[in-house]
């Protein structure tokens, strides 16, 4: 699972790391969280280029009749999204990276307490998670962009804190995880491979990070 990330890199850390045209609108982030607005990077439509946007944190199906299914559709799991009816369409024709320098876990202390762990890559501080993206257009015509993380089986080291983690893609296979020509799904399924991370870093930080509200290093600031 992935319910909560960040995302501290610098617009020119985040421009050159995904090759972007220009230097995105963005000012670092600690506890992103669902139903906020986050990052991701795709395929731009009318140009051949990589674009930055913004959308929700939790895909509201093109045919959902409200947005109340956001919340709940933060992840999806990659070895079956291409038959979900929520997630198939975006997993053929509408996916995208999500930008990270790490995502947060907790592991249970006792019945009333829980750790937070920091989860990093050791060997490469900017990666980017598995995402799709969809478009629904509300009663009032209004048009709402959002999306999900793609999960995957836990690394055997992380499974102490939890069974599932996100889909981290190695950078070689971003160009053909954003290429629109690439729409069948045995063929984007074969791209869903996680990344190689040599070793992860596991930082126990303060529980601040556990309200939704709280923003800023108090985050990360080491509590073990």
């Amino acid at each position: 699972m992935c319910g909560r990330f960040n995302l501290t890199a610098t617009p020119d850390e985040i421009a050159q790391a995904f090759q972007l045209l220009y230097r995105p609108d963005w000012s670092p982030r600690y506890n992103i969280a669902p139903t906020q607005l986050i990052p991701i990077v795709r395929a731009s439509a009318t140009e051949a280029h990589r674009e930055w946007s913004q959308v929700v944190w939790g895909l509201i199906p093109s045919w959902s009749k409200d947005r109340t299914r956001a919340a709940s559709m933060i992840n999806a799991r990659s070895e079956t999204a291409a038959e979900k009816p929520s997630f198939r369409n975006p997993f053929r024709h509408r996916r995208c990276l999500i930008p990270s320098t790490g995502f947060y876990e907790w592991e249970a202390i006792d019945k009333k307490t829980k750790q937070p762990y920091l989860i990093m890559r050791a060997d490469q501080p900017l990666f980017a998670f598995a995402g799709l993206w969809e478009r629904w257009i509300g009663p009032d015509q209004n048009v709402v962009e959002s999306c999900t993380i793609l999960t995957t089986a836990a690394d055997e080291s992380l499974q102490h804190l939890h069974e599932r983690m996100p889909v981290i893609l190695d950078p070689e296979r971003y160009d053909d995880w954003l290429d629109p020509r690439l729409d069948q799904p045995d063929q984007v399924q074969a791209l869903l491979t996680p990344a190689t991370v040599p070793a992860w870093n596991l930082r126990g930080v303060s529980t601040a990070v556990n309200n939704v509200r709280t923003e800023g290093e108090i985050c990360i600031q080491p509590n073990l």
